[in-house]
Order: structure tokens, then C-alpha cells, then sequence
């Protein structure tokens, strides 16, 4: 028998430490209590760590030459 914490967010369950089982297991679930407040250690990045990395185009709401023919 083995036991994890996890996080349910309505959809999928996120544990909070890797899993290291490889079998298919039964599982049994049980809801102990609401989380009030989302622990941002939980989650698999840190918000804004993307920040400057990522950039869009300044023409990037202009139409594409490719669909001219559409328009």
C-alpha cells in the first residue's frame, strides 16, 4: 500500500512528489479537505518564469499573404 499527496483541480490530480511505480495499481481516493489557498511550490513551473523569453511579432494580427485569395 502506498500513499501520496496530490492536488485535484476539478479535472486531473497532481501529485506532489514523482510517482517511482511502474505496476498498475488500484487506487482509492479520498478527499480530506478543500485547499484554500493554490501553493505555487505545487506547480510544475513558477509564474513568470517565462517573462522575456517569449516575444510576438508586431505584425502579428496582419493578414497572411496565403490567404489573400479567402479575404
Amino acid at each position: 500500500m502506498y500513499a501520496i499527496k496530490a492536488l485535484y483541480d476539478g479535472v486531473s490530480f497532481k501529485p506532489k512528489q514523482p510517482i517511482a511505480i511502474k505496476e498498475h495499481y488500484e487506487v482509492i481516493i479520498t478527499f480530506v479537505e478543500p485547499v484554500k489557498k493554490i501553493d505555487n511550490s505545487t506547480l510544475p513551473f513558477k509564474r513568470g518564469c517565462m517573462k522575456d523569453k517569449m516575444w510576438m511579432a508586431n505584425d502579428f494580427n496582419a493578414p497572411l499573404d496565403d490567404f489573400a485569395e479567402y479575404m
